[in-house]
């Protein structure tokens, strides 16, 4: 039986409506919602399935979902927003701004280096609990006194959650908000949009309840059996902080605890709509905001890291900007210029700039290396744009 799907879809885009679709198949637990926005304005919204298998909760138009690493494309937005305000510099070192962070060597790195995952800070030497990553205060002081797991510079090596805490206490310091509280005054706020780095406790039931695929299990307990230091590990659980799968049926993501947290490396909680009106006002107008500028566009997306990061790994490799996930094999968009992140399990959100698109992809489902529901959606509207 094929999944009930909801929503909108514009003449002439029903090729992409019908990958969407696809996604569906043999998923029977699956919930997910797809948004694509052209110059400002939404040409598919849809969503179907489960938000929540237990109870067999549909997933609704307002249904919110864990993006995971999506929130690093909006944290590295909200960074280049200041940096286009003159609030913060890409290629001024990050001690300037944040002077405990010197230490260890680490007084030199840029901002934008930082942001590229080549500030040596992947993962924690400290095995930590849940208890200390829900202190953003605690874990940047943490971050900024680590000695490097690499010199600083020399190389990148995939921030998968600490690049959270160091985005998060840059805005701070540039902002005196939380990275939580400057995305709602900024961005949500105004434009209206079902989207946070916190989760307020007055929304926990909302989001959809994920759940992990069989394949994308067997892929994390084979990394788990891997001798100590493995660093790539760690930078996803921070020691025992978060199950290796991110998620268990009561644990990791799927607590308030964690979602309630400001966990800019992997915790925000966004609707399809919201993730693609986000990456719509970054480069056009957008309910009457504009991000972005071109300039600081050009300059936050040139490339920073590319190839084989530090610590090894099966390619394809990704590439990036200062934070923002770029165009690559690793993953594809709809043409060299884009920019955005993808996230665990089979998020997507990203903009075009020459094509004024914001686009946002976001399932419960959690899927590997084998996951092309995404990737299917962005064949197809590649052929119409």
């Amino acid at each position: 039986m094929s999944a009930k799907i909801s929503g909108h879809v514009a003449d002439g885009f029903a090729p992409v409506a019908d990958a969407f679709a696809k996604g569906f198949v043999d998923n029977p637990n699956m919930g997910a919602a797809l948004c694509v926005m052209i110059d400002g304005q939404p040409v598919i919204n849809l969503w179907g399935g489960v938000a929540d298998a237990r109870t067999d909760r549909a997933w609704e138009a307002d249904t919110p979902s864990v993006i995971f690493s999506c929130t690093k494309g909006i944290a590295s937005l909200l960074v280049a927003r200041l940096v286009m305000e003159g609030k913060l510099a890409y290629d001024a070192p990050m001690a300037q701004y944040w002077p405990e962070f010197a230490p260890e060597g680490k007084d030199a790195i840029s901002v934008g280096d930082v942001l590229a995952h080549r500030g040596g800070l992947s993962a924690p030497r400290d095995v930590l609990t849940v208890r200390d990553i829900v202190d953003a205060e605690q874990m940047a002081a943490r971050l900024a006194a680590q000695e490097p797991l690499w010199p600083p510079g020399t190389g990148y090596g995939y921030h998968a959650l600490t690049h959270g805490w160091l985005t998060g206490e840059l805005v701070r310091r540039a902002t005196g908000q939380s990275i939580g509280g400057y995305l709602a005054s900024l961005v949500t706020e105004p434009l209206k949009l079902d989207a946070w780095i916190g989760l307020p406790d007055r929304l926990a039931d909302r989001p959809a309840h994920l759940q992990v695929s069989p394949l994308l299990r067997a892929l994390w307990a084979d990394e788990a059996a891997k001798p100590e230091p493995n660093w790539p590990f760690r930078a996803m659980t921070l020691g025992n902080a978060l199950p290796p799968t991110l998620v268990t049926e009561t644990g990791g993501f799927n607590t308030q605890v964690i979602r309630g947290a400001e966990l800019a490396g992997a915790g925000g909680i966004a609707t399809a709509e919201a993730l693609a009106t986000i990456w719509s006002a970054a480069v056009t107008p957008t309910k009457g905001i504009r991000l972005l500028d071109d300039a600081v566009i050009v300059e936050a997306t040139r490339p920073r890291s590319s190839g084989a990061p530090v610590f090894g790994g099966e390619g394809p490799y990704s590439r990036w900007g200062c934070g923002f996930q770029l165009d690559s094999e690793a993953r594809r968009y709809l043409s060299d210029g884009c920019f955005g992140h993808d996230g665990a399990g089979g998020q997507v959100g990203f903009a075009d700039p020459a094509r004024r698109i914001g686009f946002g992809y976001v399932t419960n489902y959690m899927m590997g290396p084998e996951d092309q529901r995404a990737t299917q959606v962005l064949d197809a509207l590649r052929l119409l744009v």
